[in-house]
């Protein structure tokens, strides 16, 4: 189908609106393709707090407009599909953690930016996949630790800095569909291509690759590695950006089942139509905002 139309509508109607469009890189690839900007939550988020814009139309899921709500408070931020959830930052939930939190007093929590703002109020800091491992290290040996909600990614911290953690038990649902012999049938496909995958995958998976990185550690693996083939380890999304981003290189998804329903619902129509109306309108209260953004600027301390 031939999106340039509608592309070229939403890119006009951002124009006469003063807005910034943001996507993920798990996102359709027309809706990539007609983004300002297209990056990892973080540094999605970023742009948005440094960008001029009055407005920002986030092509992405809830937790990713609350951040970018928490670093803009002055910018009206939209979600063009309010159902676009991330069930694993709704795996936990602030009355959980507080219990939990109970239970360890000395304990530093550390959150995935994949978390409500409420989580992030009652952390002590957050992380990306990016960082994970360098913001565990910080915190002074010897103190227990609280990481929240991916297990997978906490598991893989734990391998790469040896700090035993407290780890909720969540999980991204479409990385833990990534099985052992998906990778060991992709080989068999393809001998020449090197594994990298994202650390929310299974630890029996992570083991068998030949990088784990982020999205943002994937772009700059697949396009500094001598490797001219990649078997991709992450949601679809990620082979459009990469096809973009490393031309000239070949990418193949681990398995076609690694789709995350929740960052498909954008679409182009459901763009246009949210900024056409201006909403809906993600907010965070003040309080909580303040308390959240705290913990990320410890994160953005520790850098990447």
């Amino acid at each position: 189908m031939d999106y340039s139309a509608m592309q070229e509508e939403l890119k006009t109607l951002a124009r006469d609106r003063d807005a910034v469009i943001l996507a993920h890189n798990y996102q359709r690839p027309e809706v990539q393709d007609a983004a300002d900007y297209v990056g990892d939550s973080l540094g999605l988020s970023r742009q948005a707090a440094a960008s001029d814009a009055g407005i920002i139309i986030f092509c992405g899921v809830d937790f990713m407009a609350e951040t970018a709500a928490i670093l803009a408070p002055d910018k009206r931020v939209i979600l063009p599909e309010e159902r676009a959830h991330c069930p694993m930052a709704a795996m936990v939930d602030e009355r959980g953690l507080a219990a939990l939190k109970a239970q360890h007093p000395g304990a530093v929590v550390v959150s995935y930016v994949n978390t409500s703002a409420a989580v992030k109020a009652l952390s002590d800091i957050c992380c990306t996949s990016a960082n994970a491992p360098e913001v565990v290290a910080s915190v002074p040996a010897g103190t227990e630790i609280i990481f929240t909600p991916d297990c997978n990614l906490g598991a893989w911290v734990t391998e790469k800095t040896g700090r035993e953690m407290i780890l909720w038990q969540g999980f991204c649902p479409t990385h833990d569909l990534i099985q052992p012999e998906d990778i060991l049938e992709a080989r068999a496909l393809h001998p020449k291509a090197k594994v990298v995958v994202h650390p929310e995958c299974r630890p029996d998976v992570t083991a068998l690759a030949d990088a784990v990185e982020s999205t943002s550690g994937m772009i700059r693996f697949c396009r500094e590695d001598e490797a001219r083939e990649f078997i991709v380890g992450t949601e679809s999304g990620m082979i459009h950006r990469l096809s973009v981003d490393v031309p000239g290189k070949r990418f193949h998804l681990v398995n076609d089942s690694v789709v995350c329903p929740n960052m498909k619902m954008t679409t182009l129509g459901k763009a246009i139509a949210a900024l056409r109306r201006e909403g809906p309108v993600v907010t965070v209260p003040e309080e909580i905002r303040l308390k959240a953004l705290a913990a990320v600027r410890r994160m953005v301390e520790i850098g990447r």
